[in-house]
């Protein structure tokens, strides 16, 4: 059995249909998409989230980089349980999500870009606000994403959304490899119908791993702070991301070892 959708329709469709376990009730992974509409990306995807309602709500932005702040600053409030979705025109509204998308990458918190990109059928181009390389047809700005995210992919066929999107749903739900995902979508491309199998569409619920310390290693720690004259702990992220605040509070109380904060951890005895 499969669905005719446009690819837009079609991407709008799975991302609401991703879901996670928080506290044992299942929920939303995506709270909703930031967008600022225009030139790659109105005519695909405003459509497509129009038609979407409160499945996947959006929110209109009025500043590219701010939305992307927004969007990271929701993923570090919900210790990456959830996420958050950035769109934005071709051009310096793409670019303008680049810093966000970089801050996102260092701190590893799960934001998915999804920036209008080039026409694949190369017909109109050049076209305002495209990056007019006339010696790589193949370059757009949007490849100023590559370095900055944790999974990058352009869209230039609809079915390239059956591996894409699955596989950006892996990276930011992964405790490892957990950063922003972009998924440049070509503006023509967003338009085009396929027959889209309904599998793809059904409800998906993404766990979190939660794998034990190496039993080596915590012998090791062990004796290291058992021999340390002035011993310090100092706490990161993953201590937040963890759940593991109050393990830490009670080490540091019944041991009297002192905990320092990272900038990612701040809070971390909180």
């Amino acid at each position: 059995m499969s669905h005719r959708l446009t690819a837009a329709q079609a991407c709008v469709a799975y991302l609401a249909n991703q879901f996670v376990e928080i506290e044992g009730q299942r929920t939303r992974y995506f709270a909703g998409v930031w967008a600022i509409f225009g030139h790659g990306n109105v005519a695909g995807l405003g459509e497509a989230l129009h038609g979407a309602g409160d499945s996947l709500p959006t929110f209109r932005a009025h500043n590219e980089q701010a939305m992307g702040h927004a969007a990271i600053a929701y993923a570090k409030a919900q210790r990456r349980r959830r996420a958050m979705i950035c769109t934005s025109s071709i051009g310096p509204g793409a670019t303008n999500m680049v810093t966000p998308c970089a801050l996102a990458h260092i701190n590893r918190l799960p934001v998915l870009f999804l920036p209008g990109d080039v026409f694949a059928a190369r017909r109109p181009d050049p076209v305002l606000q495209q990056l007019e390389d006339f010696g790589d047809g193949a370059a757009s700005v949007n490849d100023c994403f590559r370095p900055v995210s944790r999974y990058f992919d352009r869209i230039t066929r609809p079915e390239q959304l059956l591996t894409a999107l699955p596989r950006a749903m892996a990276v930011m739900t992964d405790p490892a490899d957990c950063g922003p995902a972009t998924v440049a979508f070509c503006q023509d491309v967003q338009a085009e119908a396929f027959d889209f199998p309904a599998a793809f569409f059904e409800a998906r619920v993404w766990r979190t791993r939660r794998q034990g310390a190496d039993p080596a290693e915590l012998d090791a720690l062990a004796r290291l702070l058992r021999a340390a004259k002035s011993p310090l702990l100092i706490a990161g992220g993953g201590v937040i991301y963890s759940g593991a605040r109050r393990v830490l509070a009670d080490f540091a109380e019944k041991t009297g070892v002192p905990v320092a904060e990272t900038q990612g951890g701040k809070g971390a005895l909180a």
